[in-house]
């Protein structure tokens, strides 16, 4: 028991949120090097002959310069075995990213610093916030010319209501940018323009030190000293509780694309970041050292490795050890099964796992078996707490050019419904039956065509659809006969409950008015699969 409650103490997973364009995946592939799982970070952006970034595996991500789906990555560092959950950034993939927040312990916070707080981050947040996990932000590219560090942290407590404990404290910024004051350890990492990457270390007794007159103009270091008197006296102290409460947000300044501050970041976050924490089912709770191995599905991803057409399910571990040839209770379909050759991840880079402990993300190989929310364990019939689901905001019918690919086409929208990549309604009642998809972002659509085309060989037909909202609906049988005799643009979802699409907030509020014994779910977690 030692030996195990040592290996899930010394795991780390953590996802890192950002808004688009913040330098979520730059930083990724900084913590990737340092742990030694790279031997160079990737370029996100930039000419055709530069290497692509390390967690960007799908072709689309290579050509967009964008994430457009979740990575998971894992590597050692110091002791611990830290997995990385990197999440698209971009908002069209949000659903995605909240599906995944359910599988991190804590979460990384990247923030512009000449930008501040924005849209996404402000989504994501509210994600983790609902799930109170801790919070650890990096204010990211220093080293050009950004908002007031005060303004910065104002405004994260203003939108986001969480305080702020600067850990270090840049000395300058942009084209005065000197370094970072570590206020914790009392020392600074000087920053060279010429090579950021090769840091030098000096440890001071404070701000009076005669090492930083040396070496900053006096009107600055003035300023620095100032700014850090008044973090003494008027800001939030060190407490280790709030941070774990997800009330006090540790603030970390660097530079991501420059490798500036990235380590001092890593290190503090290896210290404080929670080890893994067990999670509600609906038979109580379940602790990460129970010995009775668990764990949940939260992604499904297909053609990973697009010669072999795999399908891989990837599963967060929430209690207990894994080991080879274990037989685990699928809760969902009641049947046994045996764990063959599960793997972990560089992004789409595998090896095969021989122990695995709580905290872990292991991928499982999916013949067509799991769902996204599936419980496994070793013994029980216990389920944890289901998937975040949002209801689409974008829609268009959708059918396949060549009728000869018609297979290939089905298989393809299965898949990636099954993925979560789409929603996929059929019109109800309807001769002959439409197919429709339904998106959170208007860019899934590109991707969903992308890789429908390059995965499954079926070129498709999409029309845009002027429907922007999706409700699933029950109530009475005699009312239920009313509304789907009189209610247009009615669909079934994949598990044939009845949905009804609407073009605005208006029409939905006007059908509440009409059918006031029919209730409309934003999910479908609590309507029964009877559409009538």
């Amino acid at each position: 028991m030692a030996t195990w409650k040592n290996e899930i103490e010394s795991r780390k997973t953590f996802a890192i949120i950002s808004h688009p364009d913040a330098g979520k995946t730059t930083l990724t592939e900084k913590l990737l090097y340092f742990g030694g799982a790279i031997r160079e970070a990737g370029s996100v952006k930039g000419k055709k002959n530069q290497r692509h970034a390390t967690s960007d595996w799908m072709e689309i991500e290579k050509q967009r310069g964008i994430s457009v789906t979740s990575s998971v990555m894992e590597f050692n560092y110091q002791g611990h075995r830290i997995n990385i959950l990197d999440t698209p950034g971009h908002e069209d993939f949000s659903e995605d990213t909240y599906r995944t927040l359910t599988a991190a312990d804590s979460a990384t916070m990247l923030i512009d610093a000449a930008k501040g707080v924005e849209a996404q981050t402000k989504k994501l947040f509210k994600v983790c916030s609902m799930r109170g996990i801790p919070i650890f932000t990096f204010i990211n590219k220093l080293d050009r010319q950004g908002r007031d560090p005060f303004e910065l942290m104002e405004e994260m407590e203003d939108i986001l209501g969480i305080r702020s404990y600067p850990v270090n404290w840049p000395i300058g910024m942009g084209q005065d940018f000197h370094g970072i004051y570590d206020r914790h350890a009392k020392k600074v990492e000087w920053f060279n323009p010429d090579s950021p990457s090769q840091t030098e270390v000096v440890y001071v007794n404070g701000t009076d030190d005669p090492k930083l007159k040396e070496r900053i103009d006096p009107q600055l270091l003035a300023a620095f000293q100032e700014e850090i008197e008044l973090l003494d006296v008027a800001g939030d102290a060190y407490d280790e509780e709030r941070i774990k409460s997800g009330e006090l947000t540790p603030v970390f300044f660097g530079s991501a694309v420059s490798n500036f501050g990235v380590q001092n970041f890593l290190e503090y976050f290896m210290e404080w970041a929670p080890a893994p924490v067990g999670r509600e089912s609906d038979q109580g709770f379940v602790s990460p050292l129970s010995d009775n191995f668990s764990g949940f599905i939260f992604k499904i991803q297909a053609n990973m490795n697009p010669k072999h057409r795999d399908r891989i399910a990837f599963m967060r571990i929430t209690s207990g050890k894994y080991s080879p040839g274990m037989q685990v209770n699928h809760v969902r379909i009641g049947k046994n099964m045996k764990l063959h050759q599960p793997t972990q991840f560089l992004a789409k880079d595998r090896s095969i796992v021989q122990e695995a402990y709580a905290g872990d993300i292991i991928g499982l190989y999916d013949p067509g078996t799991f769902r996204i929310g599936d419980t496994l364990a070793e013994s029980g019939t216990f389920s944890f707490e289901e998937m975040p689901h949002f209801s689409p905001e974008h829609f268009a019918a959708i059918s396949v050019k060549d009728a000869m690919k018609h297979k290939s086409f089905e298989k393809g929208l299965q898949q990636l419904t099954e993925e979560g990549a789409i929603q996929l309604f059929k019109t109800y009642q309807r001769v002959p039956e439409q197919q429709i998809v339904g998106v959170v972002g208007v860019l899934q659509f590109e991707v969903l065509e992308h890789r429908l085309n390059n995965e499954y060989n079926a070129h498709i037909k999409m029309e845009n659809l002027p429907l922007s909202v999706a409700r699933w609906v029950d109530g009475p049988a005699e009312a239920m006969n009313t509304f789907t005799r009189k209610q247009k643009n009615l669909a079934l979802d994949r598990n044939d409950r009845l949905v009804a699409l609407f073009e605005n907030e208006f029409q939905l509020n006007m059908a509440k008015d009409k059918y006031p014994d029919i209730s409309f779910h934003e999910n479908s977690y609590f309507v029964s699969s009877q559409t009538t």
